[in-house]
């Protein structure tokens, strides 16, 4: 069966490095079979803050209904002051409303993070971030994650990248359709 992979990141400036790191991750999970959806930084703009209460709009259902189907997810997102951007926190808080469900919150799903920051230590600790995240959610972060360290390499989507960022970022895209087979929950 085709894996359906979940691109979840990015920042609200276009073509940002953060967005451009997810589409080549999402890439390389096409590349191993995978069918994907991207929601990228202006689609998350779109979301209100998150709130259980209130009804879904559009885009938050979407999201929702996406990543209840999912059999992976990759997230990216920036390291601003050394943490994840409120605009992807607010995105995965929406996980919340896949809490009732027979595999709850990321239950069983492989999980990619990728992270870029101006400088090496806002990138680690976004990553270790990200992945305590994926686990207070209930997915399997993948072996790989991904740090990129925007101030000496750029991630431009459509440019040569660096070849280390490439082998991380098509590692994460490639261990999180591997994964889904030994990470999925009956």
């Amino acid at each position: 069966m085709q894996p359906f992979i979940v691109g979840l990141g990015g920042t609200v400036r276009a073509q940002s490095s953060t967005e451009s790191a997810l589409r080549i991750a999402l890439d390389a999970a096409k590349d191993n079979g995978a069918r994907t959806e991207l929601f990228g930084g202006s689609a998350l703009a779109r979301l209100p803050m998150y709130d259980p209460d209130s009804p879904k709009v559009e885009e938050a259902q979407r999201l929702v209904d996406a990543l209840r189907r999912a059999d992976g997810v990759i997230i990216a997102s920036p390291g601003y002051h050394g943490s994840v951007s409120g605009l992807v926190k607010n995105a995965l808080d929406y996980v919340e409303d896949l809490r009732e469900d027979d595999n709850p919150y990321l239950s069983g799903r492989a999980v990619g993070c990728v992270t870029t920051a101006y400088g090496w230590q806002a990138a680690v600790t976004t990553l270790q971030t990200l992945r305590s995240i994926v686990h207070a959610l209930r997915g399997w972060p993948t072996p790989l994650g991904a740090a990129i360290n925007s101030a000496s390499t750029r991630v431009a989507y459509g440019q040569q990248t660096d070849e280390q960022v490439a082998f991380q970022l098509t590692t994460v895209g490639r261990e999180v359709c591997a994964a889904r087979d030994t990470a999925r929950t009956p």
